[in-house]
Order: structure tokens, then C-alpha cells, then sequence
């Protein structure tokens, strides 16, 4: 019966968030409440719900203060200087934009906000291609696919819920990921290079047009000052004289996270405390930095906090350990040591035709506890499960992904078409790579 109640939620919940009859964190705080109190738990859900909830606490922490923290080294302009380097460097080459284009949009994504992302290399990149005269599909597949990459940090999304749902330490998902995801990204770089060349070839190298009377010939002073304007508002914000001071703290933050010098969720409130403070000492800059970037950061904690009492219900009531004993009974025998590639595998279509929030918060749990079995940990399954995280940034349920293409002024379905093989590629690069250095097993022999 628990079993039934366990599914029946999460079918509510996933069909709840799909059909957008509720946001994510109405429903992962309402729906687990209406099923434990039909399932006979309702004395017991208080308790359940504050221990879910102080397990995910370190991650929500996390996650507000990383966005916090890089959204105000953008305003900084701690990238400026990267991006300006890049446009002056491709010097009308189709092969070097591509692969430019590629780099910007795995560096401006370590905000782990894919709007901005797509909103700052399409406005960096977007004229150099139209100029050109690249094919216009190009743009948006090497960005979404060097996002999808750099997603997968902590503060991303995807293995912040992972580690929510599963209830394990963020770092023992994202640590081993790093070497994986280096491959990977190169694999992305590689493959914009590949593009680029194929574009290249059809058109050569061309000198962008000019604004001045040089009859066509090749302006780079007159095109980078329109292309690297920036707003008077945006200007006021920008500490160029802290660059290297910025750029220093922003280095010492990645390496004291990689060491684990001290809990992600610290790093990160030091890191941004300094930061704030160097950059804009006024307190009344102060304030408005932190309101900025206050509503991106409170909805990301906001849905993590939900699915602390979502996981909380689903652990507490009982209903996950039914759940997965039913899949357990379900599935052959011989699968179960099989049980991370086929998690791999099951998230490619899974956070395709659902929500990250749905497959992760609803499916993932259930499967690593049936892995459990198998001698197959959470952290393991936790990292199987990001593997479908480039094909996931297609689906038609990703709200970033219709700003993307609005930007780049192509139709959703070319998109879809042309970027979906190389997704797909790109997922089987992370699982194959994940598998060969150790990140979970294609096959566990223990068995409980």
C-alpha cells in the first residue's frame, strides 16, 4: 500500500509540474502532505518534514550565495576583459567565432543561471555571427551544449537536486564529476572547432564590414565600440581597477573549494562577503547588489527547501523503501548490478519529457534505493543521473531554452533538429567518460 501512495505522489506531482497547473515548490510541499495524511502519517509529518529540511539547509545556503557571487562579478566586469580578447581575436574567422562562442558560454555560465548565459553570449556573439554570415543554428547549439557542461557545478541546478533528493554532501557528487566534465567540455570545444571549420570552408575567412569609408574593408575600431557597448547603468557598476584583485578571489574561492578547505555554503558566504565589501563599500551599493540578484537566488532556495520536505515525506513515511522494492521485483535479476548506466540512461528521456524537479525529486530517489541492493551508493547513482542533462536542456519544459532561440532568432523545432544528435553525443561522452574513471560501475556483483 505505501507503495501505491509512493507512486501515486509522484505521478500527481509530475503531472502537477508538466502540465503547469502548479509551480514546482507548491506542489513538492502540498502534494507529499496530502498523501502522508491519507497514508495515516500525520502526527509524524512534522518531524519528517524538519529533518528533510536540515538536510538540504547546507545546499539551499550554497546555492544562494554562489548565484549571489557570480552574478556580482558580472556586474564587476570581471569577464569583460575575456570577452573583448575574444571578439578581437576572431578577426572574421567562422572557425575561431564558433569556438569563441563555445568557451564565452562555458565561462558566463558558472553563475549556474542559464538565462544569463544565453543573454550575454548572444549579445557578445550574436552580431560577429550574423556579420559573418554563419549559419544561425550554430550559435545557439554550441552555447546550450557548453552550458549544459559547466550546469553541472553545484550551484547549477541539476546536482544541487541530486544531492537534495539523495540527501548525500554535495562535494561527493561534484568533486569526481570534474575530471568527467573537463572532457566533456573539451569534447564541446572540439566540436565547435569541427563546425566552425565546416563553416569556414563554405565561406572562407571574410572581413566583417566596416562603418567607415573604407569601401568595405574592415573596421575592428568602429565594430568593437558598438559591439562592446554597454549601458550607463551597467557602466556605473563595472570596477575594472579591482580586476585582478577580483579575478585573484574568484581563483582562490575555486581552489579552496576543490580542496574542500572548509563546507561549500562557507566558502561562498566568506567569498561574497569579501567580494561585496572590496568591489561596492557603500552600504547603499551594498543593498542594491544583493536586491539585484535577490530573485534569482530566493527562487533556487526556495525550491530546494520544498524538496527537503518532499524528500523528508517520501524517506520518513516509508514510501521510497516500498517503492523501490516494488522496482526491485519488478526488474530482472540480472539487471540490478546494471542499475547506474540504466539510471544513465533513463535520465536522458527522463529529464527530456519531465522537469528536473519531477525526474529528480520524484524518480531518482526511488532508484537509488533500489541500487542500494546492489551495493551500488547514492553518490554513485547521483552522478549516473546527470548524464542526460544536455539532452534535458531541448526539452520543451525548459523555459531558458525558448529565451535561447528567441535571441538567436530561430524557430524552437530547427533548434531541436539540429542540436539533438550532438546532445545526444554529448550525454554518451559524460557516461562513457563517468564510467571509465570510476564515477559509478557499469556493473555492481554485490549484492545485499
Amino acid at each position: 500500500m505505501l507503495s501505491l501512495f509512493g507512486y501515486g505522489m509522484i505521478v500527481v506531482f509530475m503531472t502537477l509540474i508538466m502540465t503547469k497547473r502548479l509551480a514546482p515548490l507548491v506542489a513538492m510541499t502540498i502534494i507529499p502532505i496530502i498523501f502522508a495524511m491519507m497514508a495515516g502519517f500525520t502526527g509524524d509529518m512534522g518531524t519528517m518534514m524538519i529533518e528533510g529540511l536540515r538536510k538540504v539547509a547546507p545546499t539551499a545556503v550554497m546555492v544562494m550565495f554562489a548565484i549571489l557571487y557570480f552574478g556580482m562579478m558580472f556586474d564587476t566586469g570581471l569577464f569583460d576583459p575575456i570577452i573583448r580578447t575574444f571578439i578581437r581575436l576572431i578577426k572574421g574567422d567562422p572557425a575561431k567565432a564558433v569556438l569563441f562562442a563555445a568557451l564565452l558560454a562555458g565561462m558566463v555560465s558558472l553563475d549556474g543561471d542559464g538565462s544569463t548565459t544565453y543573454m550575454i553570449t548572444l549579445t557578445a556573439m550574436l552580431p560577429l555571427f550574423r556579420r559573418l554570415g554563419l549559419n544561425p543554428l550554430i550559435l545557439p547549439c554550441v552555447v546550450i551544449l557548453a552550458a549544459s557542461v559547466t550546469n553541472l557545478l553545484p550551484w547549477g541546478g541539476p546536482l544541487a537536486r541530486a544531492a537534495a533528493a539523495l540527501q548525500v554532501e554535495t562535494t561527493d557528487l561534484f568533486l569526481p564529476l570534474i575530471p568527467s566534465m573537463l572532457i566533456s567540455f573539451g569534447g564541446v570545444l572540439l566540436l565547435a572547432f569541427y563546425l566552425g571549420t565546416q563553416e569556414r570552408r563554405r565561406l572562407g575567412k571574410l572581413k566583417m564590414p566596416g562603418t567607415s569609408s573604407n569601401h568595405g574593408s574592415y573596421s575592428g575600431d568602429d565594430d568593437m565600440s558598438d559591439l562592446l557597448a554597454i549601458s550607463e547603468e551597467n557602466a556605473e557598476l563595472r570596477r575594472p581597477k579591482m580586476f585582478w584583485l577580483n579575478a585573484i578571489l574568484t581563483l582562490t574561492l575555486m581552489t579552496c573549494l576543490v580542496i574542500e578547505l572548509l563546507p561549500l555554503p562557507i566558502l561562498f558566504m566568506v567569498g561574497f562577503s569579501i567580494a561585496l565589501v572590496i568591489n561596492y563599500p557603500s552600504m547603499d551599493d551594498q543593498r542594491r547588489r544583493i536586491s539585484a540578484h535577490a530573485p534569482t537566488a530566493l527562487n533556487q532556495i526556495a525550491i530546494f527547501l520544498a524538496a527537503g520536505i518532499f524528500a523528508g515525506i517520501l524517506s520518513g513515511t516509508g514510501m521510497v523503501k516500498a517503492m523501490s522494492d516494488t522496482l526491485l521485483w519488478v526488474l530482472p535479476e540480472s539487471w540490478g548490478g546494471y542499475l547506474a548506466p540504466i539510471t544513465a540512461l533513463l535520465s536522458i528521456p527522463g529529464t527530456f519529457f519531465m522537469s528536473n524537479d519531477a525526474f529528480y525529486y520524484g524518480v531518482l530517489p526511488v532508484l537509488a534505493h533500489a541500487a542500494e541492493a546492489y551495493g551500488i551508493s547514492a553518490a554513485e547513482i547521483g552522478r549516473a543521473s546527470m548524464v542526460g542533462q544536455p539532452v534535458h536542456l531541448l526539452s520543451p519544459l525548459v523555459a531558458s531554452t525558448y529565451l535561447l532561440v528567441g535571441l538567436a532568432g530561430v524557430e524552437f523545432s530547427d533548434h531541436q533538429k539540429y542540436t539533438f544528435k550532438w546532445s545526444l553525443a554529448l550525454s554518451m561522452l559524460i557516461m562513457v567518460s563517468s564510467m571509465l574513471l570510476g564515477l559509478f560501475p557499469l556493473y555492481s556483483i554485490q549484492s545485499n
